[in-house]
């Protein structure tokens, strides 16, 4: 049988600071201050007023605020106007809105995919 996902969402407030270690099965939010690390499984969504000093590492990421450090997303990481990057980023695939500061080392997870030709054969193709 399969787990049904977390549908959970937890939230750091505006006016809230962390400095340690956040692991969640679920969604979070900051608009607050974290200095640390977060790891979820679901989306992490930095708000417009959020700071990250530290690493994230999750399943999908929308960033508006600011992230100084590693960044480890497993799909897609989508950066809107007013994100600020500087760090490293390993992602499965990346959106970019106008007006974003993105100034990281970007790698994109290898996927493997397989190819049919004539019907038969199989090729595989590595893609970015």
């Amino acid at each position: 049988m399969k787990e049904s996902p977390v549908l959970e969402r937890n939230v750091i407030g505006k006016k809230t600071s962390i400095v340690g270690e956040i692991n969640s099965e679920g969604d979070f939010r900051i608009d607050g201050f974290l200095e640390g690390s977060i790891r979820a499984e679901g989306r992490v969504i930095i708000g417009k007023e959020g700071k990250v000093k530290g690493l994230i590492e999750c399943m999908n990421a929308d960033i508006e605020g600011a992230v100084s450090g590693n960044i480890s997303v497993s799909d897609m990481l989508t950066l809107k106007s007013t994100a600020v990057i500087h760090g490293d980023v390993i992602i499965g695939k990346l959106t970019v809105e106008p007006g974003a500061s993105f100034n990281a080392t970007c790698g994109m997870k290898g996927m493997v995919k397989e190819l049919k030709e004539d019907g038969s054969k199989k090729i595989k193709e590595k893609t970015a």
